[in-house]
């Protein structure tokens, strides 16, 4: 008999497990508890697992159902630590029903939401099931509704972490886009609303699981999935680090390390045309082996990530000058902008660096939104109460100028390096407007009429004269810069509840 699932889903079925009793993790028919229990063993704290709720069943009779009630209902529930700070976590075990979803699987797991927003700690879901068990009908379909209103409730209150092991098809997709933080490993993962036997039977196009949803899917194409793992060890290893960063509540102050210095800063070419990696720069203000990225292969023109200055966590906002010359751009615009909702949500203080030449033009970003995506990362830093420190590395034009938390914006502090230039657009279009007249009758004086302009109303000392820009630093000195403005402002971010964490 094949597991149930969701139909017009997945398009295929796990293989079920009816055993109906729990036994030992060495005792024949326990293979589906104990692998579950074992993911969980590998993501907590060495023996701090404390379970709930391990000899539940599903109340279900219809199609045989009786006879395959085996403890627990495919899932896994309870609460540990994770580096000694406490946590919720539940595991979907593929190999009981094949981790199918019913009333009594989502009552467990709405159960877990209830205990994590009571005792104010993150809760963890290890993702791994063939959808809602057919056999229960609406109380499936009911179980679902349940634990998305229930990630709706935590958002924004305490850290959700998604890590998607295996197969998480139909409905079951929105709780992890509901969660703060998506993990796949690449070698099982996937996620789609209808599988590969659906889409070809309604579009005729002949696909898999892994060209429809799979890891690469997620983190490239669609930007659902935060951060990949190459197996299940390393998608717990990167939810352990995730957490760190992170406090156990918005009501609570985040973690702190002990300090570590920096990499090396690097010198970043003065010829605007020339790209560099800003990540570079990033691990040239954090603290050594602390900066984690997100979304790194999607919308790769603007770079999100946590990292840690004096031990504190912090959350990097930084145009990518190597992809794209750092434009803002539709994904780019909403990538940056739940993060730093996030960021603003935990009360992770904000550290923007900037070099972008503006918004992407076309007709493309245009019917695409682009107003009303940028208007997102926009709003998202006007709203942010945290401590937010920007960096003009390079160039700041235009509207991206305003949107790359400007003092405008309501930034704490805005820095520029010596060379860098703020303005309305880059000095050869500037140019072609105000000087038209001049260079109609005399061409040859391009070079000439590009240095006056640059001279005269990009240079960072003229917005420093007018309070766009509070100090023109040294490279070698924003590190200290950074560390000393953010410790002067730790008393204004008192720990409390903001707002959620709507998905973008």
């Amino acid at each position: 008999m094949t597991a149930p699932t969701l139909a017009g889903t997945n398009g295929h079925a796990p293989t079920a497990q009816s055993s109906n009793t729990r036994g030992s993790p060495n005792s024949p028919g326990s293979r589906g508890t104990r692998d579950a229990r074992e993911r969980i063993a590998g993501l907590v704290d060495p023996g701090s697992f404390v379970e709930f709720g391990s000899e539940a069943t599903h109340r279900a009779t219809a199609f045989g159902m009786e006879r395959r009630r085996p403890p627990g209902d495919a899932v896994v529930t309870g609460c540990a630590r994770i580096g000694e700070r406490p946590v919720a976590v539940f595991a979907q075990d593929p190999t009981s029903l094949g981790g199918s979803l019913g009333e009594t699987h989502a009552a467990k797991i709405e159960r877990m939401a209830g205990w994590a927003i009571r005792a104010r700690t993150p809760l963890v879901g290890l993702l791994d099931s063939g959808g809602a068990r057919i056999q229960e009908g609406v109380s499936a379909l009911d179980g679902y509704g349940r634990i998305f209103r229930a990630n709706v409730a935590l958002s924004g209150r305490i850290p959700q972490l998604s890590v998607v092991l295996g197969a998480c098809a139909g409905g079951a997709v929105y709780s992890p886009a509901l969660t703060d933080i998506v993990i796949m490993a690449r070698d099982r993962a996937s996620m789609f609303l209808t599988g590969p036997k659906v889409v070809k039977a309604v579009t005729h196009e002949d696909v898999t699981a892994d060209e429809l949803g799979g890891a690469d899917v997620h983190s490239r194409r669609s930007g659902v999935a935060h951060l990949v793992a190459d197996d299940a060890p390393h998608a717990l290893e990167l939810a352990r680090r995730v957490l760190s960063y992170l406090p156990g509540s918005c009501w609570e102050p985040a973690p702190r390390r002990e300090p570590a210095e920096p990499g090396p800063l690097p010198r970043i070419p003065e010829n605007q045309r020339h790209a560099y990696d800003v990540r570079t720069v990033i691990r040239g203000l954090a603290d050594a082996g602390d900066f984690l990225e997100l979304h790194e292969r999607f919308a790769r023109n603007l770079v999100v990530g946590f990292a840690r200055i004096e031990g504190g966590p912090v959350g990097f906002v930084a145009n990518q000058p190597q992809a794209l010359a750092g434009v803002l751009d539709i994904n780019s615009a909403e990538k940056g902008a739940r993060f730093v909702r996030l960021c603003d949500a935990f009360g992770i203080p904000l550290v923007a660096l900037v070099d972008t030449p503006g918004f992407l033009p076309g007709t493309g970003q245009e019917t695409g939104g682009v107003i009303r995506k940028g208007a997102k990362l926009l709003y998202a830093f006007a709203e942010a109460s945290v401590p937010r420190v920007t960096v003009v590395l390079r160039k700041a034009f235009g509207g991206a100028y305003i949107v790359m938390n400007s003092k405008s914006l309501g930034a704490d502090a805005v820095v520029a390096w010596p060379n860098s230039q703020l303005a309305v657009m880059g000095a050869q279009g500037a140019v072609d407007v105000i000087y038209r007249r001049e260079l109609e009758a005399e061409p040859g004086r391009r070079d000439e009429l590009t240095s006056h302009y640059e001279a005269e109303a990009m240079a960072p000392g003229i917005a420093a004269a007018r309070l766009s820009v509070d100090e023109v630093i040294e490279p070698e000195d924003t590190r200290r810069f950074l560390a000393e403005t953010l410790r002067g402002l730790a008393g204004a971010d008192v720990p409390r509840f903001r707002h959620d964490n709507l998905p973008q």
